[in-house]
């Protein structure tokens, strides 16, 4: 790609996390929460992250600002700080986060991590680190999960995820390839990629309102190592890529999105599940994973790499043991078909259907965004201080929706809807 096709692609992008990403409107200000790419002071993210600030003021943001990120100083951290401090954590920030989407104001992630970054890390000093952003940050997570304001995630190709994804290319090839990946599945390179995005919305949104029609009970899931039943609480909704704020913005949270979700009961999860991809958790990798519930909780677990992270993320509080979301994606989206594997969950998780651990989305309940954290567990909804998607699906996964009377009925073959 040419510098000048490069610049195109970037501000178009800018302009599709804006508009479609955020839906951002005049007043709003803008918070970029930028990547922990490695690079140091290169800031290999700065040249999207400026041009969405560009498209922001365009659309009449009246200020934008950025939170960087710095790989480096992270490292610098797990190898000097006093071993009995990784339970620290940042005085300000939970409360500038919570204040900033409570006054209305948008916020836009962008991800360009390395998966292996921290993998020499002590994985108990990891998972305490992981705990403690967690719990610290909990109260924004919270506003979130109302939708509270519009809110998205974008990525953008930096060096150490590049050469995660592209081990047998050459070292100058990766970034440039990773973003040409990130433009087609994005939909950058469509002749007007704002309304190749409405009618993938539109599609997405005539799927969840079948499964909406359809009010199962549960969700059976079967395949290689995974003999799951879901059941679903009264009430609850599917939701499709677009969704709306508590003050009417219609916005669509993830670039890219290819998946429909809703929320499980919480304590109504039995059988095991095994993972079909890795887990990128907090720089650290965790793979060949599998969960074993009983009545909506993990009683047992194993990974073949991992496994005290795992554990760990398990045992951040009694919810994190618990779903908190379950979302469908057929084997044949197009980030499955890429035959990539990206280590990031922006992307993984939009290659195959897949689960979370942790918190669920008020909004996936009918009138659940008004309820308190108690109402909103009687209705069945798990809440907890994390919320981290992992990946089931696969060409060999087969679900079916059982219904009120215990009849099942295939929804999903081979990975495909039926």
């Amino acid at each position: 790609m040419t510098t000048s096709g490069f610049d195109r692609t970037l501000q178009t992008y800018g302009d599709l996390a804006v508009r479609v990403g955020l839906n951002l409107q005049p007043g709003q200000r803008l918070l970029i929460i930028g990547p922990l790419a490695h690079g140091g002071a290169s800031l290999e993210a700065a040249p999207l992250i400026r041009r969405v600030a560009e498209s922001a003021y365009k659309a009449g943001a009246p200020l934008v600002e950025v939170l960087w990120g710095d790989e480096p100083l992270q490292q610098i951290r797990f190898a000097a700080a006093p071993r009995d401090s990784f339970g620290e954590y940042s005085a300000w920030l939970p409360q500038a986060l919570a204040g900033h989407v409570e006054a209305g104001h948008a916020v836009l992630s962008v991800y360009a991590n390395d998966p292996d970054l921290l993998k020499a890390v002590p994985a108990d000093l990891l998972g305490t680190v992981q705990q403690s952003t967690s719990r610290a940050v909990h109260p924004f997570r919270e506003l979130i999960s109302r939708n509270q304001t519009n809110w998205a995630v974008i990525a953008a190709a930096a060096g150490g995820w590049a050469a995660k994804v592209f081990p047998d290319m050459a070292q100058e090839e990766r970034i440039p390839r990773l973003w040409d990946v990130i433009g087609r599945l994005c939909r950058l390179d469509r002749p007007d990629p704002v309304s190749a995005w409405k009618s993938h919305l539109e599609s997405l949104s005539a799927r969840a309102a079948y499964l909406n029609a359809k009010r199962y009970a549960a969700l059976k899931y079967t395949g290689p190592g995974t003999d799951l039943t879901i059941g679903l609480p009264e009430g609850h909704v599917w939701v499709s890529g677009s969704s709306i704020t508590g003050s009417g913005i219609a916005f669509t949270a993830n670039l890219p999105t290819e998946e429909v979700f809703t929320m499980p009961h919480k304590d109504r999860v039995d059988g095991t599940v095994r993972s079909s991809k890795p887990l990128s958790y907090g720089g650290s990798l965790i793979e060949g994973f599998s969960l074993r519930f009983e009545k909506g909780r993990v009683v047992d677990l194993d990974a073949e790499r991992g496994r005290t992270v795992l554990q760990q993320l398990v045992d951040t509080d009694e919810g994190a043991a618990r779903l908190g979301e379950i979302a469908l994606v057929p084997h044949s989206s197009p980030i499955s078909q890429s035959g990539l594997l990206f280590y990031n969950t922006l992307f993984d998780e939009n290659a195959a259907s897949h689960v979370a651990l942790g918190s669920a989305y008020k909004f996936t309940l009918d009138g659940g965004s008004a309820m308190d954290d108690a109402a909103f567990e009687r209705a069945g909804g798990n809440r907890s201080a994390t919320h981290v998607d992992f990946m089931i699906g696969s060409g060999e996964l087969d679900v079916a929706g059982v219904s009120r009377d215990g009849s099942a009925e295939p929804l999903m073959r081979r990975g495909e809807w039926v």
